[in-house]
């Protein structure tokens, strides 16, 4: 079976953990829009794409009893290097060297005995831009603040996906949208053109996971309809909404067909990689 999840952050990294147990052939297409934290200062400091979520992926994928598998998450906490972290050096080291982000990408992929592939969902940075009741916001650490979001694009706005990403979705036959910020981590990799397109022509099952909670103060106050129409809204029409039973959004009302499904840990805070798995396996029967 071939699969990809789409997206960023911790919420992808969880997908990918999850087809990783139903399929050796797992694609995660990965935003590159960040601009906090140590992404966000290697950004600022080298002119380069932002990696953190591709790191995070990344490890996801990864053959967990790899040396560099173990000390990627590694955090520094004194000196110059202090709130870096070993994955997130050593992929803008290459891409410093090398110019070319997918490559080093794969490069580290290699390294790391990574199952699947990882690819960017840009062949570049981009920077996120928002379209907000207070007017226009930029850049993701800043869009993530508003509460007014109403529409998501990114500049460059012809930005190029790669090839292997768009062939990836476009010969998949599992898509999994999210979870994670709506606005920032979701779309943020949806708002590139060839990635949109990809999705728009995929004969893929496409599976929306929907968060386990509204995000303050990003989708403050939002129903399980409001995340739907966003997606919606840009262009993203999945087939099909998984909602954790326990979630509030699991009473909701939505214009999709629902699987209202056990998909969360006991403490409810994130998606559990085994049942998640499960309830995507019971889509493919």
């Amino acid at each position: 079976m071939r699969v990809v999840a789409v997206g960023g952050g911790h919420g992808t990294a969880v997908s990918l953990r999850a087809l990783r147990l139903l399929s050796s052939d797992v694609t995660g297409v990965v935003s590159v829009a960040d601009d906090g934290g140590s992404s966000g200062r290697l950004r600022a400091d080298l002119d380069v794409a932002a990696v953190g979520d591709l790191r995070k992926c990344l490890g996801a994928l990864a053959d967990p009893n790899n040396p560099l598998t173990r000390s990627f998450e590694h955090r520094f906490s004194t000196g110059e290097l202090s709130g870096h972290t070993v994955g997130n050096l050593l992929l803008v080291g290459l891409l410093d060297a090398t110019g070319d982000l997918e490559e080093s990408v794969r490069e580290v992929a290699s390294l790391m005995g990574v199952t699947g592939s990882i690819v960017p969902a840009s062949c570049n940075g981009v920077v996120l831009l928002a379209s907000t009741d207070e007017g226009t916001t930029r850049g993701q650490t800043e869009v993530a603040r508003s509460s007014s979001i109403r529409r998501i694009s990114i500049e460059p706005a012809n930005a190029a996906a790669p090839i292997s990403a768009v062939e990836a979705i476009e010969r998949a036959q599992v898509i999994l949208i999210g979870p994670g910020s709506l606005f920032t981590s979701v779309l943020a990799a949806c708002a590139v053109p060839g990635i949109l397109q990809a999705i728009a022509g995929t004969q893929a099952r496409t599976i929306y996971v929907a968060n386990l909670h509204e995000q303050v103060p990003e989708t403050s106050g939002y129903s399980l309809q409001d995340h739907v129409d966003a997606l919606h809204y840009h262009g993203v029409n999945p087939h099909v909404v998984f909602v954790d039973e326990h979630s509030a959004f699991a009473t909701q009302a939505c214009s999709l067909p629902k699987v209202v499904a056990e998909i969360a840990r006991e403490n409810g805070l994130v998606h559990d990689v085994q049942k998640l798995a499960k309830a995507v396996l019971a889509q493919m029967r």
